[in-house]
């Protein structure tokens, strides 16, 4: 299995203009964070999980042909306001693009995107199929995604596991019964928002207990703030079996 990060950043505490702090001004291209997605190239298959505001930059900068369904984490605008634009695929593909999510999910894509699901649709919307998941593994295409609830504040939230792969953003909290299905997996992804304190969000220490007793050989941390300072300065301060995600790296699992 490949897996691509397509973005490791966030909305959250970033200044939208004349920011001069030090990432914001830093040359190093791993500063450079689109909002949170991760590209899995699996048996063949092509999936993406969130399609946020940077959707379409992310595919066109990771030349992404193929994609055979989009896995959704949860509702927030940052994880789904860039669905629009998988309408290239459905062109390209010439079929429906198949999204995956809770209930709540798939509801407030309808209404978000209401256009798309008209009985009298405009030509050129994009063409999607709905498909509900709950707690419990489902099929894509062939591949089996294990989904992992986790509380974003008081938000559910869904992280999966794909094989040796597990890949959870948006979270303070995590069961110990859904721990369990973390457990051998073999590189994990998880949210670590800042340094400080945060409502919805791991912290960069929280983050880091969490992974060490988990014992995963490999994690990397992604939905980082600019508040979590730079990232060569971050890394000096890991472990050696915790890393920053970085927009583009590319995994095999």
């Amino acid at each position: 299995m490949r897996v691509t990060f397509l973005g490791t950043g966030t909305s959250q505490g970033v200044p939208v203009i004349a920011c001069d702090c030090a990432v914001c001004r830093s040359l190093d291209y791993r500063d450079k964070r689109l909002r949170v997605s991760v590209w899995l190239e699996v048996q063949g298959k092509s999936f993406v999980i969130d399609t946020g505001p940077d959707f379409r930059q992310q595919m066109l900068r990771a030349r992404v042909r193929q994609l055979d369904a989009v896995i959704f984490t949860h509702q927030h605008k940052d994880h789904v306001a860039g669905l629009d634009d998988v309408r290239a695929f459905n062109f390209r593909q010439r079929k429906d693009m198949p999204l995956y999510g809770r209930v709540e999910v798939l509801d407030q894509i309808q209404r978000e995107f209401f256009y798309a699901f008209e009985e009298d649709r405009y030509p050129g919307v994009p063409h999607l199929q709905l498909i509900p998941i709950a707690n419990q593994p489902f099929d894509v295409a062939g591949v089996t995604f294990t989904p992992i609830e986790v509380m974003h504040g008081r938000l559910p939230v869904y992280g999966f596991r794909v094989g040796d792969f597990t890949y959870i953003t948006d979270t303070n909290f995590i069961s110990e019964q859904e721990l369990e299905k973390v457990k051998g997996t073999k590189v994990l992804v998880m949210d670590a928002l800042q340094r400080e304190p945060h409502i919805s969000h791991f912290t960069l220490s929280q983050a880091i207990a969490l992974i060490n007793r988990l014992e995963v050989p490999t994690a990397y941390l992604t939905h980082l703030s600019h508040k979590m300072g730079l990232h060569e300065a971050v890394e000096a301060e890991l472990p050696p079996h915790i890393r920053l995600g970085f927009d583009g790296l590319t995994l095999e699992v």
